[in-house]
């Protein structure tokens, strides 16, 4: 007779927790694209910023990624211990509240208090690619992870567009509103139709952040994996900053300048969504390692091949090629994440990846702001393309070997 927790497993759909965690993902990205991009106009028209605008936005931007990449392995050892699931319900319930603390702050103090709750407490989209990657079958890991990271992109493309039709019509303050209801859904879709199976609930004590990081650091291809999150977070965000003024350089008009920068967004997004899922299959078949050194040396050469074109159409055109090559690279990151870690370690794991990532959130704008006062925007485009370049030929150098990859592939799907 089969018992419960049996009978559980058998009722357990991977390809519905990947549609419903997907729509959460989703919609949470949403939330953060209606309203977040547009907080300089919020502290500016709103919360009485005159002056030092840019360093204000820069801060309260920064801020966030800042404690949230402190926090996020003291989440993820709690995500071994208890679920990942509860996790995300509690992230998505947090974010959910800090939304509407957004709607209600009245000066820029109150502003940054809720910035740093935020980054202390969120948490559900990287709870919920911890969820599909322990959840799914080996075989179609890279595919679902793929598919999840497509949420992102989707929501990169819409949101901003409604973003800034809303903030338009009724305001900024009411984007976060608008927010805060859009994760409310995401936290009550997860919380009814998700499921975690795989995971058995540990009855030894909780480990410590500090050996977590112990552990981490036993395991050198973990590390180095964690370093290319770093970097490649970093590379984003060294460049993002600077797009729109670059589509001024390029000829855009002032009055233009913002929807054109958001077609430039919007480019890179289309590009990440169509295939992001191509290079989840494509990984399954020819292996991770191979994918994300393809799609490294790809974001690479964007890069550099960036500064060759002196119009927005051509810009926008190579932008695009960037971002179908560059696609390949976080979920093929996910994937040997998955590879590399036990899975009583993975909530871990996938938390120090979060952090990696938040660090490279934090440094990018900053380096890439600097780096273009002191030189130029198209030097810093051709210097993002060397770094990505470099990364991608160490990664070569140092990859595991197939045999390992595939060993240890067999040895997950037991």
């Amino acid at each position: 007779m089969l018992s419960i927790g049996s009978v559980h497993l058998l009722n357990f759909s991977w390809k519905r927790n990947l549609i419903v965690l997907w729509l959460g993902c989703f919609l949470v990205s949403m939330a953060y694209s209606v309203s977040i991009p547009f907080l300089s106009i919020f502290l500016q028209d709103q919360l009485g910023i005159k002056s030092h605008l840019e360093t204000w936005t820069g801060f309260i931007f920064a801020i966030t990624f800042l404690f949230s990449s402190l926090i996020a392995p003291f989440w993820g050892s709690l995500a071994d211990k208890y679920g990942r699931k509860p996790m995300m319900l509690r992230a998505g319930i947090c974010l959910t509240l800090a939304y509407l603390a957004y709607f209600f702050v009245q000066t820029p103090f109150q502003l940054t208090g809720v910035r740093i709750i935020e980054g202390l407490l969120a948490g559900y989209i990287p709870s919920a690619i911890s969820i599909v990657a322990t959840n799914t079958p080996e075989k179609d890991v890279g595919y679902a992870l793929g598919l999840i990271s497509t949420s992102n992109a989707t929501a990169l493309i819409i949101g901003p567009l409604v973003g800034g039709f809303i903030s338009q019509w009724v305001g900024t303050r009411n984007t976060f509103f608008l927010s805060a209801i859009l994760v409310f859904v995401a936290f009550f879709i997860a919380l009814l139709w998700v499921k975690e199976p795989n995971f058995r609930k540990k009855a030894e004590k909780r480990q410590s952040v500090a050996k977590d990081l112990k552990e981490a650091l036993s395991n050198p291809r973990l590390m180095f994996i964690l370093l290319i999150v770093f970097t490649t977070s970093l590379s984003i965000m060294i460049v993002e900053p600077l797009l729109t003024v670059y589509v001024l350089k390029l000829g855009s008009s002032k009055s233009s300048a913002s929807m054109n920068s958001g077609i430039i967004f919007s480019i890179v997004g289309i590009a990440t969504l169509l295939g992001a899922p191509l290079w989840g299959k494509i990984g399954a078949r020819i292996g991770y390692n191979k994918v994300l050194f393809y799609g490294l040396l790809g974001g690479g050469i964007g890069n550099i091949l960036q500064i060759m074109f002196n119009n927005l159409i051509g810009f926008g055109v190579l932008r695009f090629v960037y971002g179908l090559f560059f696609a390949a690279v976080f979920p093929a990151l996910n994937a040997l994440i998955v590879q590399m870690t036990e899975p009583e370690f993975r909530g871990r794991a996938f938390s120090l990846n979060q952090t990696a990532n938040q660090l490279g959130l934090l440094i990018g704008p900053i380096l890439g702001g600097v780096l273009a006062n002191l030189l130029s925007i198209p030097i810093v485009f051709l210097i993002n393309g060397f770094l990505l370049l470099c990364i991608a030929v160490i990664f070569k150098l140092k990859s595991i070997p197939a045999s390992i990859e595939n060993k240890k592939a067999l040895h997950l799907s037991d």
